[in-house]
C-alpha cells in the first residue's frame, strides 16, 4: 500500500480569493463548513465530485488546489 498524502492549498486559495471564508467555501461546494476544516488540514480526502467543486470555486484545476505528496 502506498504512503502518500493528499496535501492542499485551500487556505492559501481562500486568502487570495479576497480572504472568502469556510463557510462562503461551504456554501459555494455545498458541504458543511466543518467538512471544509477537516479538508483543509489534511483530516479527510474530499470524494472526486467535490475536488472538483472546490477548485471551479476558486477557478483553479483540481490539480492547483490539491497534491499528492510522499
Amino acid at each position: 500500500m502506498s504512503s502518500e498524502a493528499l496535501t492542499n492549498n485551500i487556505r492559501r486559495l481562500r486568502f487570495d480569493a479576497g480572504e472568502m471564508t469556510q463557510q462562503e467555501l461551504a456554501d459555494k461546494t455545498g458541504v458543511t463548513r466543518q467538512t471544509i476544516i477537516a479538508i483543509e488540514q489534511g483530516r479527510y480526502a474530499p470524494s472526486l465530485p467535490l475536488a472538483i467543486r472546490i477548485a471551479r470555486a476558486f477557478g483553479k484545476t483540481v490539480e492547483e488546489v490539491f497534491q499528492l505528496a510522499e
